[in-house]
């Protein structure tokens, strides 16, 4: 199973030649390609990609907007999501479950609720294929239980917008924002997690790469994880050595 990093930014604004398009992921296998998230700079990309099947994390634009003029597969979406995504032209809606583990093109994918957004709840999704397990958080301010959530995961895909607190904020109890990645390889490592790949990237990755490329690196590593900042285009082959 091949994975693209279509996209690595966020919605900051804030862009470089490594991170210019709004953060999705391509996993292409035998059974076709499931793109996750479409964010409005893909609407004209759409249909040169041709996914068979596509996934919402949630419904805000940089996550959805590229599905604005409809989409050429199903999409799958939380109720939560497609209510905030009614007046959307798209025929083939599907349902994702929260909990419920579903086969979608030689994925099985659970949806796992967290905290990131009271006005466009959030999942993430933790992703099997083959003997390979993926959890993928490109927006969470929290998650639940970290250690039970991340269980069993080789490889974490987590919220780069933010090395501080500076992005997390609490609304009617709850937390909103995003966590840093500080935070994020703390559940890593409470879980068992040896792999993270940042995606996402805020202004504190983009406007200094290398330097928060050294910080972070060092962290994981005091923590056992290995570490990478994705870049727009980046190919990972998930679950090649278990097929060779």
């Amino acid at each position: 199973m091949q994975l693209t990093f279509l996209g690595t930014g966020n919605s900051s604004g804030f862009s470089n030649t490594r991170h210019r398009l709004h953060s999705a992921l391509l996993f292409e296998g035998p059974q076709g390609r499931v793109m996750i998230d479409c964010g409005s700079d893909w609407l004209e990309e759409l249909p040169h990609l041709a996914p068979e099947a596509l996934l919402l994390t949630h419904a805000h634009p940089d996550h959805s907007g590229g599905l604005e003029q409809g989409a050429p597969c199903p999409v799958y979406a939380t109720a939560d999501t497609w209510q905030r995504l009614a007046d959307y032209p798209l025929t083939e809606k599907r349902l994702l479950e929260a909990g419920k583990m579903q086969a979608i093109n030689g994925l099985l994918i659970q949806a796992v609720p967290l905290f990131h957004s009271l006005r466009a709840p959030t999942v993430g999704l933790r992703i099997q294929t083959g003997n390979t397990c993926l959890f993928y958080a490109p927006d969470v301010a929290a998650l639940m239980e970290p250690a039970t959530t991340l269980k069993g995961v080789d490889l974490y895909i987590g919220d780069g917008s933010a090395l501080d607190n500076s992005l997390l904020r609490v609304e009617q109890g709850r937390a909103c924002g995003h966590a840093p990645v500080s935070e994020q390889l703390q559940w890593c490592r409470a879980a068992g997690v040896e792999s993270v790949i940042v995606t996402h990237c805020g202004s504190a990755i983009i406007g200094d790469e290398h330097s928060a490329c050294d910080q972070l690196a060092a962290l994981a590593a005091n923590f056992g994880i290995d570490l990478e900042i994705a870049f727009d285009g980046l190919q990972r082959c998930i679950g090649c050595e278990e097929s060779s």
